[in-house]
C-alpha cells in the first residue's frame, strides 16, 4: 500500500492529538483537576466511534456527489497558495455557517446537541461528535465545489480544519498574542462556546477563525466573573451514550406533536431551541436580552446608591460643620 504526503500529515496531526490527550489526561490526574471522569471519556469515544461509522459509509456518496458539482465549477485557481488559502478560508466559513444552523435551527441541533453534552472540558470533548452530521454536512460544503475545489482537497482541507478545532477543547490556559486571539480561535473562546451559562450561548462558533464570529455578531469574550458551567441548560437525567444521541430528537419529536397548529409544528422545527408555542420556554437571544437588563438595572440602582450615600454624607457634613 502507497501513501501519499497528504495520509501521512493528517496521521501525524491526528498523532499529535492524541499524544497531546494523554499528556492532558496525565496531568489531570496528577494535579487531581478532575477534568476527566472514566464514563465522560467513554461516552466521548463512543459518539466519535458512531460518527465514524456513519461517516465511512457516506463518505462514497459524498465524494461522488463533490466531485458531480466539480464539473460545474464556475472557476479555476491556477496558483496552488491562492487555491490552498481560499479553500482554507471558504471551507472554515462554510463550518461556521453549518455549525451556527446547528445551533439556530432546532432540527439541526436536535442531532449537535451530543457534542455540547458533556459537563466536563476536555481534549477528548473533540471526540465526542455530531453523530449524524455526515448525513447533511456535505450540503453546505457543495460551493466548495462549485468554486472549483476537488473532492480530494475539501475532504483534506475539512481535516486540517477539524484537527485544529480538537486542539481548543482544553481548559489550560494558554497566553496567546492579542492579533492571534483576534484573528483564530482559542481555547477560551472555545470554552465559552460549550458553556450553559446565558450569556455565552450560541457563542463562537468558529472553528479556526473567530472572525467570523467578530464580523457576524457571535462573538463572546470569557469574563472572570461569569464563570463557566460546561454542559446543556438542563442536562437529560439518562446521560448514556444512546440517549445522548436521540434525547433531543424524542423532545423535539413530542413538542411537534402537542402543537396545536401546524405552523407551529413548523415552527418547532425550524426556530431556534427554547421557542415554545405557549412561550413557556425561551429562546437564548431572548435570555440573553433579558439578561442585560437586569444587569443594566443592577448598575443603575448601585449608581443611584453612590449618589444616595454622597449626598448622606454631605448633608452629615453640613449639620456638623
Amino acid at each position: 500500500m502507497k501513501f501519499t504526503g497528504s495520509d501521512i500529515s493528517v496521521g501525524g496531526l491526528f498523532g499529535f492529538v492524541i499524544v497531546l490527550t494523554l499528556v492532558e489526561m496525565y496531568f489531570s490526574y496528577a494535579h487531581d483537576r478532575k477534568l476527566y471522569t472514566k464514563r465522560d471519556t467513554w461516552t466521548n469515544i463512543y459518539l466519535m466511534t458512531a460518527a465514524v461509522v456513519i461517516n465511512l459509509g457516506m463518505k462514497t456518496a459524498t465524494f461522488f456527489l463533490l466531485e458531480y458539482c466539480y464539473q460545474f465549477r464556475l472557476f479555476q485557481i491556477s496558483n496552488i497558495w491562492i487555491y490552498w488559502l481560499v479553500l482554507i478560508l471558504a471551507q472554515d466559513f462554510l463550518y461556521w455557517f453549518l455549525h451556527t444552523v446547528g445551533h439556530y435551527v432546532r432540527f439541526f441541533w436536535a442531532m449537535h446537541v451530543t457534542h455540547h453534552s458533556s459537563e466536563h472540558f476536555n481534549l477528548t470533548t473533540g471526540f465526542r461528535s455530531t453523530v449524524f452530521e455526515p448525513l447533511y454536512r456535505v450540503f453546505f460544503y457543495l460551493p466548495l465545489a462549485f468554486i472549483g475545489f476537488t473532492a480530494m482537497d475539501i475532504f483534506f482541507a475539512y481535516l486540517i480544519t477539524q484537527i485544529y478545532g480538537n486542539l481548543v477543547h482544553t481548559q489550560y490556559k494558554i497566553n496567546f498574542p492579542k492579533w492571534y486571539e483576534y484573528v483564530f480561535v482559542t481555547p477560551s473562546h472555545h470554552r465559552v462556546h460549550h458553556a450553559s451559562n446565558v450569556r455565552y450561548l450560541d457563542k463562537n462558533m468558529g472553528m479556526v477563525l473567530i472572525l467570523w464570529d467578530r464580523w457576524f455578531g457571535t462573538f463572546q469574550a470569557e469574563l472572570e466573573e461569569d464563570k463557566i458551567k460546561y454542559g446543556l441548560t438542563t442536562q437529560p437525567k439518562d446521560t448514556g451514550p444512546v440517549n445522548i444521541i436521540f434525547h433531543e430528537i424524542i423532545a423535539l419529536s413530542a413538542d411537534v406533536k402537542k402543537a396545536p397548529t401546524f405552523m407551529d409544528k413548523v415552527r418547532y422545527i425550524i426556530n431556534p431551541p427554547g421557542w415554545s408555542h405557549d412561550g413557556s420556554t425561551k429562546i437564548a437571544k431572548v435570555m440573553q436580552r433579558e439578561l442585560r437588563k437586569a444587569e443594566e438595572l443592577q448598575k443603575l440602582n448601585q449608581e443611584n446608591n453612590k449618589v444616595k450615600d454622597f449626598n448622606e454624607e454631605q448633608r452629615t457634613l453640613s449639620s456638623t460643620g
